[in-house]
């Protein structure tokens, strides 16, 4: 495990517990999640707050601007403690550990559902409960359109894919199809 690693997975730690003391697990990974895209996508703020000749004052001045009533004051005090410390390299593995730690901790997974077209919220929330008892998770859909399915769908959660896409049946029967040839 890199050093990073190591340094994010405290900070994702502690952010947590102060998240699930005040209530606010999910609402804090979104804040960060979007803290972390946000800066992704920025270069010219990443590179002011990478900038050693700028001051730690005037760093934490304009991100108290930028991001005071748009996150919760733990996440912000994590970042700007992030920032004293030098470590404002370790924001997208910061998001990766505290995600991780949510899923973990509160039974929570991703299930990336691939469909032909987009599912509305009733047809995702089946999907969830559905695929929520076979894996035992509570499930977040993302639904994702592959204009190549026919028909069906195919589920992702974790490493695990249940294909039950009208193209996938087609596949599996050509390979049977093959193996008797």
């Amino acid at each position: 495990m890199s050093r990073d690693s190591v340094v994010s997975s405290r900070y994702a730690r502690a952010l947590f517990e102060a998240a699930s003391d005040q209530g606010r697990v999910e609402e804090t990974g979104q804040e960060l999640k979007a803290v972390v895209e946000a800066f992704e996508m920025d270069s010219e703020m990443r590179n002011f707050i990478a900038t050693p000749n700028i001051s730690l004052t005037d760093k934490e001045n304009v991100l108290k601007n930028v991001l005071s009533g748009k996150v919760s004051d733990i996440l912000l005090s994590t970042i700007l403690l992030l920032i004293e410390r030098g470590r404002q390299d370790v924001f997208s593995e910061l998001l990766t550990s505290y995600t991780a730690i949510v899923s973990r901790t509160l039974n929570v997974a991703d299930a990336v559902v691939y469909t032909p077209y987009p599912l509305n919220e009733q047809e995702q929330a089946e999907v969830a409960a559905t695929f929520g008892q076979i894996s035992g998770k509570r499930l977040k859909v993302v639904n994702v359109i592959d204009e190549k399915l026919i028909g069906g769908l195919k589920v992702v959660i974790g490493d695990t894919l249940y294909d039950g896409s009208i193209s996938g049946k087609l596949e599996r029967l050509e390979k049977s199809f093959q193996r008797q040839a």
